[in-house]
């Protein structure tokens, strides 16, 4: 009889763990928080911007809409180059608290804006990239296009940038940052170069299935 009753009360407390186990498992506000490193310039920064209307808060905001509990590091500079980006990536890392789940890079339009070499340019990415992958940090590679009134042979050699570096360094790649924002007043800032809050918007909900899949496959 003693034994029986010992043997319920194990029973009962694996039961109990079991259900608690699946608890954890099943809601999102108790499952481990990932990390999303955005590591940019100012379009990841977002000048003029409140944090909340940034795109690392409303891609925060997205995601756990989406029940994914998810902190964004906005790590975006405004003006940054890719050499800019590439030197201070380091101590970036080096100040997180937890090594991040994906590292979104968006760097180059400052590179592309100033006319640098897109050798330049390329090499500074495939360096970034080199890093976060020694570091297994997975990478979704934001790209950038040149402006259509650049030479079409810088034209040709820039935009060949992300995709040749993606494939390189099995990124995932989400091929403009700024597609259905460029170019449409409504969505850019009087300064004609950055996204408004509405163009934010627009952006998190294009790139945001790309997040997503990489978290999940994460």
């Amino acid at each position: 009889m003693v034994w029986s009753l010992r043997s319920y009360g194990v029973r009962r407390a694996l039961v109990h763990l079991a259900a608690l186990l699946g608890l954890l498992a099943a809601s999102p506000a108790l499952a481990a928080e990932q990390l999303v490193l955005a590591f940019g310039d100012s379009l990841t920064a977002g000048p003029g911007l409140k944090p909340q209307e940034n795109f690392p808060g409303q891609l925060q905001a997205a995601l756990r809409r989406d029940g994914l509990p998810v902190r964004v590091h906005n790590a975006g500079v405004s003006g940054d180059t890719t050499a800019q980006g590439r030197a201070r990536l380091g101590w970036v890392l080096a100040g997180l608290k937890a090594k991040p789940d994906l590292a979104i890079v968006e760097l180059g339009a400052n590179d592309m804006l100033r006319g640098l070499p897109p050798a330049r340019a390329r090499a500074n990415l495939d360096a970034i990239l080199s890093e976060l992958g020694k570091r297994r940090i997975p990478v979704l590679l934001a790209g950038m296009m040149a402006s259509r009134n650049l030479d079409p042979a810088y034209r040709r050699q820039f935009d060949a940038i992300y995709p040749a570096l993606a494939r390189k360094h099995g990124a995932r790649l989400y091929p403009f940052f700024m597609a259905g924002v460029w170019n449409n007043r409504a969505m850019i800032l009087p300064d004609g170069l950055h996204p408004n809050r509405r163009g934010v918007s627009v952006i998190v909900g294009r790139i945001l299935p790309h997040v997503k899949a990489a978290l999940e496959k994460r």
